[in-house]
């Protein structure tokens, strides 16, 4: 699943191409996404034009008129803009045409995504209203973190996953960070010290910002807007490397489940 680093590259290789562009026409060919793309969205979006492109946690916020287009990328979703767009194939959904003839295209295999409508204040929208700060956000610190997990038995590495305490902290990342910070991902959030909490706020920061710079994480499906895999996971410590030896100390990664969810740690380097 595209994670942060992932969504906001595209969000910014998808700006250098919309933003300032006139929509002058939407082509859905399949409407059937997480949510159905709502039957009134090219009136709402056709003649107008894209004023910003942001992002908040994993959604995508095109600013156009009175509102906004929330696109979500889902499990395997991709936005890909041509200049000249080649013939559709299977799982092209949706097309956003500009005035410069430029389209932008989504792309869904599983088709867990979502394009959705949202009127302003786009915070008020059910899918962003209860959302925690972002990553980079100065309100995300250490004190805000120790604060939030006291009263949490919830392994920290759960605790960094909950979008209603910080958001776009997906498994990946949240695995390298607690192998920065030298924190197990089992280990209690309410065990996790004042001063270790800062320290992982600052790791995932780093983390979040390395990845970002090598375009994200491509493990299955994921490209950028033009059409080019991430390669951060060549620099991963732990994720994925179960059974290998530790980049720092040589003992072997090991591999747990937390919450459905894959988990790698070093025994060694990590501590409880």
């Amino acid at each position: 699943m595209p994670e942060l680093p992932e969504v906001e590259t595209t969000r910014r290789g998808v700006a250098a191409r919309v933003i300032g562009r006139r929509i002058v026409d939407l082509q859905v060919y399949d409407p059937r996404l997480r949510w159905p793309v709502p039957t009134d969205l090219k009136d709402r979006l056709q003649g107008y034009i894209v004023e910003a492109l942001e992002r908040r946690s994993k959604y995508l916020l095109f600013r156009i008129g009175l509102g906004t287009l929330l696109v979500h990328l889902g499990m395997t979703g991709s936005l890909r803009v041509y200049s000249r767009p080649p013939a559709r194939v299977r799982h092209d959904h949706v097309d956003l045409v500009f005035d410069d003839d430029a389209v932008l295209r989504y792309h869904d295999p599983r088709r867990f995504g979502a394009m959705l409508w949202a009127p302003s204040p786009v915070d008020a929208h059910p899918l962003l209203r209860s959302l925690g700060p972002e990553p980079f956000d100065p309100a995300f610190d250490g004190d805000y973190l120790w604060r939030v997990t006291r009263s949490r038995t919830a392994a920290i590495k759960l605790a960094l996953m909950d979008s209603r305490l910080v958001v776009g902290v997906g498994n990946i990342y949240a695995n390298e960070a607690l192998f920065r910070a030298a924190i197990r991902p089992a280990t209690p959030a309410w065990r996790v010290g004042r001063s270790r909490l800062t320290r992982l706020v600052s790791e995932v920061r780093a983390v979040l910002s390395e990845a970002i710079a090598k375009g994200g994480s491509t493990l299955r499906d994921y490209v950028d807007a033009g059409g080019e895999p991430g390669y951060f996971q060549l620099n991963y410590y732990v994720y994925g490397r179960a059974g290998e030896p530790c980049r720092i100390c040589g003992s072997l990664i090991r591999h747990s489940r937390l919450g459905a969810r894959s988990s790698f740690y070093c025994g060694r380097c990590q501590r409880p």
